[in-house]
């Protein structure tokens, strides 16, 4: 629509055509050089964090288990050297509800060579010179001359011992089943406990329950590192497959746009409907097997995943689930089929540019270096910072003690008042604390970590973006290509952008990096007040949540064509984001039908790579196929290397296809300035190649809202290369 005359145009003022304008401006200076210094102060402190961590941290605390004196069993170059497992000396005290609390069971634990083998009471070993000899393996030191009395009174000594076997370091009782459910503990039903009563087997289930509740999860990953290192070349093989499959989808994209996507597309659909297929089968299967009707709540959360599978109401689930996404992409297909034809032509124009600028199908390596960089630094660091604490000790007592879970100084113990008062408790080893400004401010210094992590992060991903926006702006602006284009396009823009821009990717990335941790905390207080809130506070925060990823996904994209136009500008940040902006609403109709369909198409490339790849990971590494059946490595759960392989796949993928996103941006935004700029004339030509004016010619419903000034742009031809040199 015509603006009237004398109104202030609705997005601001169109460009105007400036003869001197090719491409990105290398006359610049440096931008938003504050949040620059601010950047580099943080860095600085990052680094100073991550040094007093190093310094003050003790990655063996997560390594080793910890007795009750807070020494590490197996520790190498200590005296429990030779001592790996951890002896619960009452393992029916792990029974109480204080072990969910503080996970620290309320009794005496300590290192041991290895775990009992038989039953035996201390009462009946004392008698016998060598039963008490293997006896002492479980028990302190100190006991010469003391009577079973006073070593029991002292607490050097368990009661009992219980045929025991080790369960990620630690002794817990030998639990059996008979066939008639009925529960053993070294093939024996029923056991004299601590205090002389005969009890059932099944009453240690809850204390070895309780016990192993903190430290499943970890039985479960080392089962998973174990998968690893099984099959850790066959997901190395499975990555490869899934980059030369990217590299191919490519390279004939390059030259064969149009056939490829339709090729994409067809197979998208088959593959999604293959995906039902198999697990329609599936589900039909077990509709004969005991127990596969167990609804998922009922089955509850189970360590090993496989479990899953061998229910009908998972395929029926993933059923729905890949129903659903094939219904909604047969249906964009549908609404978008015209569209699509003119998304094929810019997809057609970016790959042109990707054959001047080869280069840039590898820099994504580049930024997953840097990202991994970033990511194993805030990974150690939070390590580091987590095992910093020092030892903390509190009265543990079996009945009423005022003094309970009080902190408590285990060599004075036994003489203090806590002790006299509460003559049962023992001051055992709780958590790891401190009470030093150091340890104060610990959490303080966590979540700096976080906040600089989410920081560079963001900085790394907008300095890719924005070293590829100003290459693939150095192709458009390039009025005779390649002549008129740089000789390695991506290191002039890498190094533009270092030199001059490293304020504007600060700024921009610590705007997102604020509301990403406005993120964090709102799951944080979610999690904590898990159980307590009432349905307004419930509402409120899904609200909260839902604002901020919304305000998120919104700033990314703000930020992403912020970038594109600093690259071609050189203006600060804000500048360029609101020119993106008003840039953006001013073609409002070309966003939606150019870059979006352009978006989702190169979705589902990614789609189809990942589907190709995780079916033939499915079959091979479940050994649902007969030919693969003895090469595929024995594993706990074949969904791992599945899911790691699927997962590297896609990021291999996008890795591929964020460059021609990056392109298509730049290369559209770039379109929307050559049309403000120019009119198709002799003396104003277009800067855009045939393919892009066929998209302006074709996209009638663009046409109609654009002003009828603009005359046919068309492909620069040799009488308009001797006019612009």
């Amino acid at each position: 629509m015509m603006e009237l005359e004398g109104e202030k145009p609705k997005y601001g003022e169109p460009r105007k055509y400036d003869p001197t304008f090719k491409g990105p401006i290398y006359n610049r200076g440096c931008t938003d050089i504050v949040c620059c210094i601010l950047f580099i102060i943080c860095i600085l402190g990052y680094v100073a964090v991550g040094i007093l961590a190093w310094s003050q941290g003790d990655p063996r605390k997560v390594i080793y288990p910890t007795d009750s004196r807070g020494q590490f069993c197996g520790q190498a170059g200590t005296p429990l050297e030779t001592k790996p497992l951890l002896f619960y000396f009452n393992i029916m005290k792990c029974a109480s509800p204080m072990v969910l609390l503080e996970f620290q069971c309320p009794t005496t634990q300590m290192c041991v060579e290895k775990c009992p083998d038989k039953f035996m009471t201390l009462l009946k070993a004392y008698s016998n010179k060598e039963d008490f000899k293997y006896y002492k393996n479980f028990c302190k030191e100190g006991l010469d001359g003391l009577t079973v009395t006073q070593i029991l009174r002292s607490g050097l000594c368990p009661a009992m011992l219980l045929p025991s076997k080790p369960f990620t370091r630690r002794c817990f009782p030998a639990l059996g089943q008979k066939k008639g459910g009925e529960i053993t503990v070294g093939n024996n039903s029923t056991f004299v406990d601590w205090d002389g009563n005969t009890r059932d087997a099944k009453d240690l289930v809850a204390g070895v329950k309780n016990a192993t509740v903190v430290i499943e999860a970890r039985q479960v990953a080392m089962k998973i590192f174990e998968d690893y290192t099984q099959s850790w070349y066959w997901i190395l093989i499975g990555l490869v497959i899934a980059m030369l499959i990217s590299l191919l989808f490519i390279v004939l994209l390059r030259f064969l746009a149009g056939i490829m996507v339709w090729v994409m597309i067809v197979m998208v659909i088959l593959v999604i409907g293959y995906g039902i297929f198999h697990c329609s089968m599936e589900y039909v299967s077990l509709k004969s097997e005991a127990g596969s009707n167990v609804t998922l709540k009922d089955l509850g959360f189970q360590t090993d995943f496989s479990v899953y599978l061998h229910i009908r109401q998972t395929w029926l689930a993933f059923i729905i689930i890949l129903a659903i996404v094939e219904v909604i992409i047969i249906l964009l297909l549908i609404f978008l089929r015209n569209r699509i034809l003119i998304a094929i032509a810019l997809i057609k124009e970016a790959s042109r540019a990707i054959g001047y600028v080869m280069s840039a199908l590898f820099y994504p390596l580049f930024t997953f270096a840097l990202l991994s960089i970033v990511i194993a630094y805030w990974a150690v660091t939070a390590v580091f910072l987590s095992t910093s604490n020092q030892p903390i000790y509190k009265v543990f007592n079996e009945t009423a003690c005022n003094h309970s879970r009080k902190i408590c100084e285990p060599a004075n113990f036994s003489t203090s008042s806590m002790k006299a008062e509460c003559s049962e408790s023992k001051c055992l080893f709780a958590f790891y604390g401190g009470e030093t400004v150091y340890h104060k401010y610990l959490i303080g210094l966590q979540f700096y970590n976080v906040f600089l992590f989410f920081w560079c992060a963001n900085f790394v991903t907008a300095l890719g973006q924005m070293t590829l926006a100003g290459a693939f702006a150095s192709y458009y602006w390039a009025f005779v290509k390649p002549d008129d284009m740089p000789a390695f396009p991506i290191f002039s823009s890498l190094g533009r952008s270092l030199r001059y821009h490293t304020g504007s990717l600060a700024f921009g990335s610590l705007i997102l990096s604020i509301i990403q941790i406005i993120r964090v905390l709102l799951e944080y207080i979610d999690h904590k007040l898990q159980g307590t809130q009432n349905k307004c506070t419930k509402f409120l925060l899904c609200c909260l949540k839902c604002c901020f990823w919304c305000l998120e996904k919104f700033i990314k994209f703000i930020n992403r064509n912020a970038y594109i136009m600093v690259a071609i500008y050189g203006k600060n940040f804000c500048t360029s984001a609101k020119d993106a902006f008003f840039l953006l609403m001013r073609n409002m109709i070309r966003v939606a039908v150019l870059d979006k369909v352009t978006d989702f198409l190169l979705f589902l490339g990614k789609l189809l790579i990942v589907g190709l790849v995780g079916i033939f990971a499915f079959f091979f590494f479940s050994g649902r196929v007969k030919a693969f059946e003895n090469t595929a490595p024995n594993l706990h759960y074949y969904w791992v290397p599945i899911l790691t392989v699927v997962v590297g796949s896609y990021l291999i993928a996008h890795g591929f296809f964020s460059v021609y996103a990056m392109c298509v941006d730049t290369l559209f935004l770039c379109f929307c300035e050559d049309l403000e700029r120019n009119d198709g004339s002799l003396a104003r030509p277009y800067y855009m190649s045939a393919s892009l004016h066929d998209i302006l010619s074709e996209n009638k419903a663009v046409e109609e809202t654009e002003e009828p000034t603009q005359s046919s742009p068309h492909q620069p031809d040799d009488q308009d290369v001797q006019l612009k040199q």
